[in-house]
């Protein structure tokens, strides 16, 4: 399984520490942020890593250069300018290849995520998957987290392992998702999209399936959130 972290988006939140440093690469305890995303995936035998960039996007290629002092192989996805996740993805998709791959946002702090768990995420032999259905069976797996004191009304509702857009109790999606490569397909190449709308449409039709995780998890949006961190 391939890899892809988010690392394009321009961290204005972050201002002014993101003037100068591109916000995958500010230190929590020490290590960049996608330095502790990067150590996990390898830690899991996920070594074929892409990375996107724009904003300061050379510094990221700098400090992490083809992955070989961790371990991995990694590509770059240069966007010029963002995207956005799903384009994102869409712009990088000749890289990632056509089975399913694990993504991560690069500005979430989740030290102890296990992502050994996410290989067989999206299997066509597990109980939510039907090689004989391909309009039933999940196209996406995300992992979800309790809701933080900055979206305290969540995102998704978890029922069992289903991910739907309404009912109770819901969840904050954590930025770690597994997807099927084709539902970007029909996203152009150098076309700014959305990644929400499109897991949406398909919770809908119940085909996005996830689990609860309840390790240490911080999405890293503030200088506040950052300093708490490191504090």
């Amino acid at each position: 399984m391939k890899a892809m972290i988010f690392a394009a988006g321009r961290g204005e939140r972050m201002r002014p520490l993101t003037d100068t440093c591109p916000k995958p690469l500010l230190k929590v305890r020490g290590r960049p942020l996608i330095v502790w995303h990067v150590l996990n995936l390898v830690r899991a035998g996920i070594n074929e890593i892409v990375i996107n960039h724009a904003h300061l996007g050379g510094m990221i290629e700098e400090t992490l250069g083809d992955g070989t002092k961790f371990g991995a192989r990694i590509a770059y996805s240069a966007e010029g300018a963002a995207l956005e996740t799903a384009g994102g993805i869409a712009y990088a998709r000749h890289l990632l290849g056509d089975d399913p791959f694990v993504a991560v946002a690069a500005d979430i702090y989740c030290p102890h995520f296990d992502f050994t768990q996410v290989l067989d995420a999206l299997q066509d032999n597990d109980v939510w998957g039907n090689p004989h259905a391909p309009d039933k069976r999940d196209v996406a797996w995300l992992y979800l987290v309790r809701n933080p004191a900055h979206n305290p009304l969540g995102d998704f509702a978890l029922n069992s392992y289903s991910v739907a857009n309404e009912g109770d109790p819901r969840h904050t999606f954590s930025g770690i998702g597994v997807y099927r490569p084709e539902i970007f397909d029909a996203i152009t190449a150098g076309t700014p999209a959305k990644l929400a709308p499109i897991l949406r449409e398909y919770a809908a039709r119940g085909q996005v399936g996830g689990e609860l995780y309840r390790g240490d998890w911080t999405d890293v949006g503030t200088p506040e959130r950052l300093a708490q961190l490191n504090a």
